[in-house]
């Protein structure tokens, strides 16, 4: 109780001090009658996602997760699960590793939503045993905004919005003396004070993933945090650590929780990279995944 009075009071006093920002939807929201599954998303999305044809969209099949945006929209997600193991008579199999795809945290970074659908694709033939968990579009309102926005509707990065230690004290002044109190990077009023930021720390306690990819874009580098010897490239992008900052997706998950966190930074938020560039970091997060987490296993995930 008290923590969802913390939430409550943190939302409240967002809706107050959020920086004001014009949005405004170009397509609407509920899906015509007899649609199959995955076109209200692709209804939603597929105007603003370079690099997507209507085919690609709806073979993914996207989910409306039951979570909901600041301003209304619903949060999409689609989960590929393993193929199904042959009979065995001596063992159960092992239970198969937990991966966490998220694209478009930031709403402008359009190109990271497209990569996710991709790899939807992708993942439906790969013949692994993984249970890849997609979240390609954490932040609609930001991807749908008259001009798409690195923030959400209210004016939050999502990617600085995490439960991370010393919070309260290390965001606000981060915010405030390392980026002068940038709006595209206000961290929130409190932690976790974002409907998009909620849903995706209670991913991160209901799924457990054992290898979170958060791709981004334009920087055209890859970062990683946490447990076990980094991928060293994804196709044409290079391993280069940027650090942890108060309040991000790779300091919560890599840091404070153990988990590995692998960020993609694509080179352009609005061009994505040609098929083969998008098959070969593909090839290579998997040849990754298996000799570090398939072979070696996991790391052990921290206790709550």
């Amino acid at each position: 109780m008290a923590r969802t009075g913390r939430l409550l009071a943190a939302a409240l006093l967002c809706a107050l001090a959020a920086p004001q920002t014009a949005w405004a939807t170009t397509v609407p929201v509920s899906p015509a009658p007899g649609h199959p599954a995955g076109a209200a998303a692709c209804d939603l999305f597929l105007h603003r996602l370079p690099g997507v044809g209507p085919a690609l969209c709806r073979s993914a099949r996207l989910e409306p997760s039951g979570s909901w945006s600041q301003k209304g929209l619903p949060l999409y997600w689609r989960d590929v699960l393993p193929p199904a193991a042959p009979p065995q008579e001596s063992a159960a199999p092992a239970a198969p590793l937990r991966v966490l795809v998220v694209g478009a945290m930031h709403g402008d970074e359009l190109t990271s939503a497209s990569l996710a659908l991709h790899w939807i694709a992708l993942a439906q033939t790969a013949g692994q045993p993984v249970h890849w968990r997609f979240i390609p579009v954490l932040n609609p309102d930001g991807l749908l905004a008259a001009r798409p926005t690195r923030v959400n509707a209210r004016g939050v990065d999502l990617n600085r919005n995490f439960d991370t230690p010393g919070w309260e004290h290390d965001a606000p002044r981060h915010w405030e003396k390392r980026t002068r109190k940038d709006p595209r990077r206000w961290p929130g009023p409190a932690a976790l004070s974002e409907p998009e930021s909620q849903f995706l720390h209670a991913q991160m306690d209901d799924f457990r993933p054992q290898l979170v990819v958060s791709i981004h874009a334009p920087y055209g580098v890859l970062d990683f945090d946490g447990p076990h010897e980094p991928p060293q490239r994804l196709g044409r992008l290079r391993l280069d650590r940027v650090g942890v900052f108060p309040g991000s997706l790779g300091h919560y998950g890599g840091v404070q929780q153990g988990m590995p966190v692998v960020t993609i930074e694509l080179d352009h938020a609005l061009r994505l990279p040609p098929e083969a560039e998008v098959r070969s970091m593909w090839r290579d997060l998997l040849r990754w995944m298996d000799a570090r987490l398939l072979k070696d296993g996991p790391p052990g995930q921290a206790k709550k």
